[in-house]
């Protein structure tokens, strides 16, 4: 019998509830340094800033107001999850703004349930489905492509540069 293939997750805090995206997608954790993000003026609300990460600009994105909530509160557990991002056929590096970073965590096809058309913060088109974490508790595994190539931040992109580009030039 052919053993169901295991995905592991990191998982994050957004508005009170936890959210987990594929760790092959995380390039790296940052703590938050405030004045380190520069405001982008006319950038869509969801987008905080942007931060210099080793000469490249990376935008950061506030999933709680993509999902309709309050901005994330700046707490000393704050961090930018640094995320590659699928879109339109090209790599873009992005930060998430999280409340704070949880566990990782390991997840075959049959511990992950589909997600329901109601009750979630995030849409349900933003969701792969959810994870059984331990206890009662589900982890929200976010289809990070899909929740950052919504129509809000189609802009975001233009202030980036392509991954394939500065690995190919």
């Amino acid at each position: 019998m052919q053993q169901a293939a295991k995905t592991d997750y990191l998982t994050f805090f957004i508005a009170g509830e936890e959210y987990g995206v594929p760790i092959l997608r995380v390039r790296e954790i940052l703590g938050l340094d405030v004045e380190a993000l520069t405001r982008v003026p006319a950038a869509p609300a969801c987008v905080r800033g942007v931060i210099n990460l080793r000469g490249s600009v990376v935008p950061v994105a506030d999933l709680a107001i993509q999902f309709g909530q309050r901005g994330c509160t700046i707490t000393k557990l704050t961090c930018v999850v640094v995320v590659e991002v699928a879109f339109e056929g090209e790599l873009t590096v992005m930060g998430l703004l999280v409340d704070s970073v949880n566990q990782t965590m390991e997840l075959s096809g049959d511990e992950v349930e589909a997600t329901p058309a109601f009750g979630t913060v995030a849409r349900a088109d933003y969701l792969l489905g959810m994870g059984k974490a331990t206890g009662k508790k589900f982890v929200l595994l976010l289809d990070i492509d899909r929740v950052l190539s919504a129509d809000e931040l189609r802009v975001v992109p233009a202030l980036t540069s392509p991954i394939a580009e500065q690995a190919h030039g």
